[in-house]
């Protein structure tokens, strides 16, 4: 979907300098950018490929200057072009209702601009709103709810009674309110607790690509509005995850702890079960919570540490044998000393 320079000024609330008629095509790198592209720089240390860049427009932070180039100057560029991406190459799927080989229960309630895709399957008293769109082998199971302009990839599955918001996004082979972790000890062995709890994923929630969000054992699992998981994250049940987090491949969250608003979680991170982590606190990767964690920290390994703290540490690391074997010498050095001065 071909758009005027002005255009695309207008929709990301850029100054333009340049020709507003120039009329681009698509998003490309700005080292693969030919004529009817535009590029960005978002990191000041690639402004020198300004000087070779093919690009038709680049989007540029204020300041920069460009001689020869079609400029749109914003004060994110790296927010414009993904605002600019989404408007030129974004997907726009129109409702194509439910196609044949789909698998729609009677009782399921589905709005008229809805596409369902062969092989897909949606289960008794379901409902999705309008704009939704089901991939093939999507299954959603009976009473679930699923609001407007949600995107459910091949293979994501949403259980019984499971809750999502409007523009939810499914990755592929997600899975929302599997049955949580839950064993009663009988002795020898482990007594299976029933998982009667649902998932709730609020708006604008991004799942990965075979992430599970585990349904609560009793009550519900909840993804604050705007949250994105990446791929291969889990989550517990009962476990409560603020607005606008995100949390890196591999990340873990066991079951009942409750995460604040704005966090962010490191690829292989992990938080223990019943704590609490306070707002605007990021964990770097590989670091774990086995404790509450007040708010307003950035935190690193296991135990947590502040991060700058973790970082003189993991600097000091490689260190040790060598200050081992000195340390080793100096007692040496220190016992002789000693005998020198009882002889004296």
């Amino acid at each position: 979907m071909p758009a005027a320079l002005k255009q695309l000024a207008e929709l990301i609330g850029a100054d333009l300098r340049g020709n507003p008629d120039l009329v681009i095509h698509r998003v490309y790198p700005i080292d693969q950018a030919q004529a009817g592209d535009i590029t960005f720089v978002a990191n000041p240390k690639y402004l020198s490929k300004l000087e070779t860049c093919q690009a038709s427009a680049v989007i540029v932070a204020p300041g920069v200057d460009a001689p020869g180039l079609n400029l749109l100057i914003a004060a994110n560029p790296y927010l414009a072009f993904a605002k600019i991406l989404t408007f030129l190459q974004g997907p726009a799927e129109s409702g194509k209702g439910v196609m044949p080989g789909a698998l729609v229960a009677d009782s399921a309630d589905l709005a008229d601009s809805v596409t369902v895709y062969p092989g897909a399957v949606v289960g008794e008293n379901v409902k999705i709103g309008a704009g939704t769109i089901l991939h093939p082998g999507v299954v959603v199971y009976a009473d679930a709810v699923i609001g407007s302009d949600c995107l459910l990839h091949a293979g994501a599955i949403v259980r019984e009674g499971c809750r999502l918001g409007s523009r939810v996004i499914l990755q592929p082979a997600a899975v929302i309110g599997a049955d949580g972790f839950g064993f009663a000890p009988d002795g020898a062995g482990y007594y299976k607790i029933p998982q009667v709890g649902i998932v709730v994923l609020e708006d604008d929630v991004e799942i990965g690509a075979c992430s599970c969000v585990d349904r609560a054992a009793l009550g519900e699992t909840r993804i604050g509005r705007g949250t994105k998981l990446d791929n291969l994250v889990q989550i517990g049940h009962n476990a409560e995850i603020g607005e606008d987090s995100i949390l890196v491949s591999q990340s873990g969250i066991a079951g009942s702890s409750r995460i604040g608003r704005h966090c962010t979680f490191g690829g292989q991170s992990a938080v223990a079960g019943h704590v609490t982590i306070g707002d605007n606190v990021t964990i770097g990767a590989r670091g774990g919570a086995s404790g509450n964690v007040e708010p307003n920290q950035v935190l690193s390994g296991l135990p947590l540490l502040p991060h700058k703290q973790w970082l003189r540490m993991s600097m000091t690391l490689p260190k040790l044998p060598e200050m081992r074997k000195e340390l080793q010498q100096l007692k040496k050095r220190l016992a002789e000393l000693e005998v020198l001065v009882k002889e004296n």
